[in-house]
């Protein structure tokens, strides 16, 4: 899927003994380079596992052995702290946007109003639309609150494809199977995806925050402590902005 930095993830012979990251794929990109520094600096390895949110929280619930979990939503987080699921109530480290993306060749504008897509739905030229599932998939919720804000949302649904994630919604907006999307800005500004489409942001208030928060689990050992500290650095942080994030202050 995107080849989502896939070499960053590679396999090694003592890979059973790496802690296992659970990490939202609005992340596939930015987690890369994050682990990448991480390895060189400290010389301890990860095993990352990309998925939606609402999975990974479900996952959790049934006693998946994640030892660190990066969610795009915050209130997945805090209602596993609630049920005592985490060490603690974990702190926040990014801000999420939503954009919208048409790949070269579309009938679609990288139109952020979304006055276009608007314009295409009336006149019949909108064939496949790609979104995360809102069902598990934060990007998703907030790609449908988007939609239903500029009073589109009725008018999408027959045109809607839902990916798994919002990396996989990803996929199919730039695949030339579907016309765009809404997807994870830090997915957008990926060199993979400028390279197949244009993309634009949605107005922060059009949608509800999507305040990303990290928790440790349990199971915490000392290599998955050690990357939750580094991902609170100044370096950490400058990469996650690097991939549009902006950094909420607090925890």
């Amino acid at each position: 899927m995107l080849g989502l930095a896939a070499a960053a993830f590679g396999q090694t012979a003592d890979a059973s003994d790496m802690p296992v990251i659970a990490v939202a794929s609005d992340l596939s990109f930015a987690i890369a380079d994050l682990q990448e520094h991480f390895t060189q600096k400290s010389g301890h390895g990860l095993r990352i596992t990309l998925g939606a949110t609402g999975n990974f929280a479900r996952q959790i619930r049934a006693g998946a052995p994640y030892q660190m979990f990066m969610a795009a939503d915050e209130t997945f987080v805090q209602d596993l702290a609630a049920d005592g699921l985490t060490r603690d109530a974990g702190t926040l480290y990014a801000e999420g946007r939503v954009s919208l993306i048409a790949p070269s060749g579309s009938v679609l504008k990288p139109d952020g109003t979304l006055n276009d897509l608007r314009t295409a739905l009336e006149g019949g030229r909108v064939t496949r639309f790609a979104i995360a599932n809102p069902e598990h998939a934060p990007y998703g919720q907030r790609a449908k609150e988007a939609l239903q804000h500029a009073g589109l949302w009725e008018a999408i649904q027959p045109h809607l494809i839902l990916g798994e994630n919002v990396a996989q919604a990803a996929q199919f907006a730039v695949s030339g199977n579907a016309d765009g999307g809404l997807i994870a800005h830090s997915l957008a500004l990926a060199p993979e995806l400028k390279a197949r489409g244009q993309s634009d942001l949605i107005a922060a208030d059009w949608h509800n925050p999507l305040l990303q928060r990290m928790v440790l689990l349990p199971s915490a050992g000392p290599e998955a402590e050690a990357f939750y500290a580094y991902v609170q650095s100044p370096e950490a942080k400058e990469i996650l902005a690097t991939y549009g994030f902006s950094l909420p202050q607090g925890g």
